[in-house]
């Protein structure tokens, strides 16, 4: 029975408990192997230790199971890959086991050390937030969790006389005077244990050289990494102290010294029960001389009722001389009805006996201080610009819904994550100012569309999250986002200025799957990004299978790196047609990816993620150096006065770049390209989100002497005054006006109207996408001067561009019928 029971107690370890021979082939394993790292059984016996050690770890590991053949036990860290790729760090504790007096392998015991990890992030999240406030306080300040710093400042390490680092390696109770003991820990478990919310008491501090120094310590209970702990301040009153015990010698001194406080007094009579309060102490209250008698229970009916069983636990221990003296806070109502709060401190008088049989102390009014700590608490909780909280509270939050829903089977919860649509523009082309109030004003309309109680927090930029909770309508999160979109597409009015705001909203339900906040705070930032895609105004549910889209976009991205350093871009030209006579006056250059594994990618499918990463940049300049060379080379096979100009495509990114104008003036310089034939395209969609530093780009690339082609025309919104400001020589019409030509509706009109702006403005006018006789028909019929499109021609490459210009035989030009 006794081997069965340890059989079980092993096989249901929380821990891994493994066996491998030498080699590091595993020959046994528990039940936890597989919840912690996916591998059922069977599948870990057929791997060795090396196969899921994370390459980092490797040498450690080797060298760990290398010091086992010389020495009995062994502890070291390593990280894991888990069955769905996710990493696991874990804590070894392992030994040789030996047949005979030879090593045949190794057993030990792996333990999940993510939750510690955690807390050591969360720790130095909090070390870097508080640095600047805490590091550099005046008294020591710290967090003390299973009776050890979780941290703890400068001054707390000068108190007792240790650096921070031999700091952490003591418990509370190495640093308590050994007398003082059963204060200390009571105070600790009550707070932990959630009796108490918070304490002041003063006791004997213990430090490193072995004297004893006066600590008075403030602690309020507080919750770290999802359990109990304790945060609070702790000063050196040594002297303080000293300086009470020498008033206490004497009367007339402490008399003396009374009269210039600025604290309130009182004396209690113990046996008498009656209470002296002096004439300031009833001034913090705003009671006039008679308005209070001696009877103590006309002071404990002022006080907050949440106080009271404080107070009354702070002054039995005292009285009981469990505690030096008597120290605590309390909130006690002021004749105007505010609640005002004191520091009450006071000593018993004993008799021989011991028995206390008076009490006199002091009260000072600390209300300033408190709402100084309750502003400072606040603000560490709550975003600076719109009061929203923050990321920290967030979590908090989350993980308590996390919580209640393990206890609650019909308990519902949700997270939107916003994403305010294209606010760069506003920042950059009205200001951050303006920026911030359009923040505050999206703060607020989103807290009106949201049911009470419910969570919007603010992460950071432009990004919010709302937590909703408790629901009992399924369609309560999808119903909450279409509202929020509602109330953003309202305008806003920015002191004057008239701005409109949409938000891409990913939606994640809380499920029980879920086992940290982040987990489904990734989830619902998945979602987000899938309605980016989406277009947009628009909001997105998750669905696991984004992760596969996510982890194909990232691959996407790390392939494309390596695809400009290995040359794997290529550019294709498709050809543009003069209406007139039907000869190639130029093209087009467009970027194809010639994908080892995938084949040929086109634009479409890689450039929106060269935007995302930034890439979009080193592969504009390689496309417009590569295109001047290209067309430098046509032209100069043709005979004069023939030319074949080339269009490039300009990114927002670029457009933003001051570089961008040494790289044109690089790229005509090298080639030797006559500038006229070089012709560069900004899309209207971006000109208008970087109007303000595209100005200036577009005035120096115009004195260049090449040609601005405004691309996408009618797609958005831009005002007439562009083409007149940015001096564009060509607009292009978009292919959906074009392909929808034939089809009822106004699109021939549009067209009619884009050509004559474009003649009033002396601009040329190319209509892409023509794909059929009938489109290129009526674009002649309306005078359109050119066309691209695969009606004449797929894209090709230089060579074949340059063998079809240089034929010099032009297009048939179909009519309709």
């Amino acid at each position: 029975m006794e081997e069965a029971n340890y059989r079980e107690l092993v096989e249901n370890a929380s821990d891994i408990i493994y066996a491998h021979d030498l080699e590091g082939r595993f020959t046994w394993v528990n039940k936890a192997c597989e919840r912690v790292t996916g591998y059922s059984r069977e599948e870990a016996l057929k791997l060795r230790i090396w196969d899921i050690i994370a390459p980092e770890f490797l040498d450690r590991a080797r060298e760990a199971i290398e010091k086992k053949l010389s020495s009995e036990m062994q502890l070291f860290e390593v990280e894991i890959i888990a069955k769905d790729g996710h990493r696991v760090p874990l804590e070894l504790t392992s030994r040789l086991v030996y047949r005979g007096y030879r090593p045949v392998g190794v057993q030990g015991i792996a333990r999940d050390v993510t939750e510690r990890q955690l807390a050591a992030q969360a720790l130095k999240a909090s070390e870097d937030k508080f640095r600047g406030l805490v590091e550099q306080s005046i008294v020591g300040c710290y967090i003390v969790q299973d009776n050890r710093y979780a941290y703890a400042n400068p001054k707390l390490a000068e108190i007792f006389g240790y650096t921070q680092a031999e700091l952490y390696e003591k418990t509370v109770q190495d640093l308590t005077w050994p007398e003082d003991l059963p204060v200390v820990n009571e105070y600790l478990r009550l707070r932990v244990e959630g009796k108490l919310q918070s304490v002041h008491y003063t006791i004997r501090g213990k430090r490193k050289d072995g004297s004893a120094i006066d600590i008075e310590v403030h602690g309020a209970r507080t919750m770290l990494n999802g359990r109990g702990a304790v945060i609070g301040m702790l000063l050196d009153v040594t002297e303080r102290k000293r300086v009470e015990r020498a008033m206490r010698e004497s009367e007339e001194r402490y008399a003396l010294a009374a009269q210039g406080a600025n604290d309130g007094l009182w004396d209690w009579d113990l046996r008498r029960n009656k209470i002296f309060f002096s004439a300031r102490w009833k001034a913090q209250l705003g009671l006039s001389e008679g308005e209070i008698a001696g009877d103590p229970d006309q002071w404990f009916d002022r006080m907050h009722p949440d106080d009271r069983d404080r107070v009354a636990g702070d002054l039995g221990l005292h009285l009981e001389g469990r505690t030096p003296h008597l120290e605590t806070e309390h909130r006690v109502r002021h004749v105007d009805g505010s609640w005002r709060w004191m520091l009450v401190r006071g000593a018993a008088v004993r008799d021989a006996s011991g028995k206390a049989y008076r009490l006199a102390g002091s009260q000072t009014d600390i209300t300033e201080r408190k709402d100084a700590e309750e502003k400072l608490l606040h603000d560490a909780l709550h975003d600076a610009l719109t009061n929203l909280p923050n990321r920290s509270l967030l979590m908090d939050r989350l993980g308590q819904a996390m919580a209640r829903q393990q206890r609650r089977g019909d308990y519902r919860f949700a997270v939107l994550f916003l994403d305010i649509d294209r606010f760069k523009t506003v920042n950059d082309s009205l200001g951050h100012m303006h920026g911030d109030l359009l923040l505050v004003h999206v703060a607020r309309r989103i807290v009106e569309s949201i049911p009470p109680g419910d969570t919007v927090a603010r992460l950071g930029g432009d990004e919010f999250v709302v937590l909703l909770e408790d629901y009992t309508d399924p369609d309560q999160p999808l119903r909450t986002a279409e509202r929020i979109q509602t109330a953003l597409s309202a305008a806003h009015d920015l002191e004057g200025t008239e701005v409109f705001a949409t938000a891409s909203i990913g939606v994640a339900m809380g499920t029980p799957g879920y086992t940290r906040p982040e987990e489904l705070l990734r989830d619902a930032d998945t979602a987000m990004y899938r309605a980016k895609d989406m277009g947009r105004a628009t909001h997105a549910v998750f669905h696991p299978s984004m992760h596969a889209h996510a982890r194909a976009q990232l691959q996407l991205e790390t392939d494309l790196r390596r695809a400009i350093e290995r040359s794997e871009l290529r550019l294709r030209y498709q050809p543009i047609v003069s209406l007139s006579n039907g000869h190639v006056s130029g093209c087009e250059a467009l970027i194809v990816w010639e994908h080892p594994s995938r084949g040929e990618i086109p634009p479409n499918d890689f450039i929106p993620s060269a935007e995302d990463t930034g890439l979009i940049v080193p592969l504009g300049r390689w496309a417009l150096q590569q295109a001047c060379r290209d067309a430098k080379a046509w032209n100069d096979a043709l005979q004069r006065p023939q030319t074949a100009s080339v269009s490039v495509n300009l990114s927002g990114k670029q457009l933003v770049q001051a570089e961008l104008i040494d790289h044109v003036r690089e790229a005509i310089s090298s080639s030797g390209i006559d500038a006229r034939r070089l012709r560069l395209e900004v899309t209207e969609s971006v000109l208008m989100e970087n109007a303000g530093p595209a100005a200036l780009l577009l005035m120096q690339l115009k004195t260049l002497g090449v040609h601005l082609l405004l691309d996408d025309f009618g797609t958005g919104y831009s005002s007439l005054s562009y083409l007149h400001n940015f001096r564009f020589d060509t607009l292009k019409i978009d292919k959906s006006f074009v392909s929808r030509l034939d089809a009822p509706g106004k699109n021939a009109e549009i067209v009619r109207t884009i050509v004559s702006l474009a003649k009033a403005l002396q601009m040329e006018v190319i209509a892409e996408g023509v794909e059929n006789p009938g489109q290129l028909h009526q674009l002649r019929e309306l005078e359109v001067q050119s066309a691209q499109g695969y009606f004449f021609s797929r894209p090709l490459d230089a060579q074949a561009f340059r063998e079809l210009v240089v034929a010099r035989r032009p297009f048939p030009l179909v009519s309709a019928a």
